[in-house]
């Protein structure tokens, strides 16, 4: 009798979890799996490539001089990202919505719209880094003779426009152009590197490798990005008539402040925080602190390429109301993300201190412990990351603005806290925090909201 139990019981559960494997394994896993693979490929052999530039800098600079740069670029960064747009994350909202019309004319101006967003921010952001580091420099560590490294710096930025390049790269499934456009730009930042080693080029040497080696890299994605458009049949945007885009795409700008509002709370936290850690604890610390961030945006990296791939599919899931597909795509790449994570923090405990030794030095050894703590909490920001997606993908795009607020300043609250007394692992165990209550509070949105019924989903 016990044994007919025991069959009856597997002889129900079996088809039970067939049945849930099957609906976790969502149409279009594999194509989605295969892009991933591209991307993260492409992203690991730039991340190694920036790396050992990275490490050629810091050790023939050494930690004081080189604090000096990264307190530059961290600048720099901050200024560009708080007054660019993420144009590609509307441009991929509205595009999904007009290719049911089918008119090559109305996605022209679409990434016209797009395009001008990003050429206005470029050069508003490239100009206000150079005035505001004349003015303000010595509130962020910056002293005079270093506003002419900002000003080289800058010129990178009046060529980073990417948004409408990206969203059409991502847009027409093309994540293998996308994970390698940046390679050549990667690989002479490498040689230029060697080349300002070899001759002891110093600091100024160093800029000027950077600026070029970053120019190339956004040179090549936009002439990529262009090729796609006109391969999906969408005319130039350079040559779309301007007047009344606002009137035809009402929403778009409103999405794009929101995100542009996001990226500046992120701004705080990946680029700001190595200013105050240089204000508080000095040069040498900044460096630290910023060569093992550095080392772990390998894995971060793949958050956000692994959401370049997600949005998209799941925009569509959404806006077509399939939102059990919808979920089950969401879960499987937060489970995916979890064990990439696991595996890279495995990674650097095993070679982290080798790793350092070999590239930039023994002068910091410090590193190791810094790394291993910013990849927990970066291994919590890759699970946030399909969570975000999918916010967005819901036109949630202002709740995720408010959850990045209160990350934020919680974020800043323990920094302010925990940097003066601990030093730069105090910028680390902040991070650690903002993982947590960002994967929490983004995943108690989206799965909530995607419990609603399918006809509701698909006006939301």
């Amino acid at each position: 009798m016990a044994y007919d139990v025991k069959g009856a019981l597997a002889a129900r559960a079996l088809p039970m979890l067939r049945g849930r494997f099957a609906g976790f394994l969502v149409k279009g896993s594999r194509g989605r799996l295969i892009a991933v693979g591209h991307l993260l490929s492409g992203n690991f052999l730039n991340a190694l490539i920036m790396l050992v530039s990275v490490a050629m800098a810091a050790r023939s600079l050494g930690p004081a001089t080189y604090g000096v740069m990264v307190l530059v670029l961290s600048y720099n960064r901050v200024v560009e990202r708080i007054l660019r747009f993420e144009s590609w994350q509307p441009l991929i909202r509205f595009a999904v919505e007009e290719e049911a019309r089918g008119s090559p004319r109305r996605m022209q101006r679409l990434y016209c719209y797009g395009l001008m967003l990003d050429m206005g921010a470029a050069a508003v952001a490239a100009f206000s880094a150079v005035g505001l580091a004349w003015l303000f420099g010595p509130l962020f560590g910056l002293q005079p003779l270093h506003v002419e490294l900002v000003a080289i710096y800058s010129v990178a930025t009046l060529f980073n426009i990417a948004g409408v390049p990206t969203a059409a790269l991502r847009l027409s499934g093309q994540f293998k152009m996308l994970a390698y456009a940046q390679v050549a730009g990667n690989v002479l930042r490498i040689l230029l590197a060697f080349v300002c080693m070899v001759t002891h080029a110093g600091l100024v040497g160093f800029m000027v490798a950077w600026t070029a080696s970053q120019a190339l890299g956004s040179v090549l994605v936009f002439w990529v990005g262009f090729r796609a458009l006109r391969k999906m049949g969408i005319p130039n945007p350079l040559h779309a008539r301007l007047k009344g885009l606002a009137r035809d795409f009402p929403g778009f700008f409103g999405f794009a402040c929101s995100t542009n509002l996001s990226l500046t709370l992120r701004v705080i936290t990946t680029e700001a925080d190595s200013l105050f850690v240089g204000a508080v604890a000095g040069s040498s610390a900044a460096a630290v602190y910023y060569l093992a961030k550095r080392i772990a945006k390998v894995a971060t990296q793949v958050g956000a390429q692994v959401q370049a791939v997600v949005y998209p599919d799941v925009a569509r899931m959404w806006a077509n109301g399939n939102v059990r597909t919808f979920r089950a795509a969401t879960l499987q790449v937060q489970m995916a993300l979890a064990a990439v994570g696991l595996a890279i923090l495995a990674g650097a405990w095993l070679l982290g201190p080798l790793l350092i030794r070999v590239g930039p030095g023994a002068a910091y050894s410090e590193t190791y412990i810094l790394l291993l703590t910013q990849l927990v909490a970066v291994m919590l920001m890759l699970h946030a990351a399909p969570s975000r997606s999918a916010m967005l993908a819901m036109n949630r795009s202002w709740a995720v603005l408010a959850i990045s607020g209160f990350g934020t300043a919680l974020f800043v609250a323990v920094a302010a806290y925990a940097v003066p007394r601990y030093g730069p692992i105090g910028g680390n165990m902040a991070h650690v925090m903002l993982g947590v209550v960002t994967a929490v509070l983004l995943d108690v949105a989206w799965l909530r909201r995607a419990r609603v019924r399918p006809v509701a989903a698909s006006m939301g």
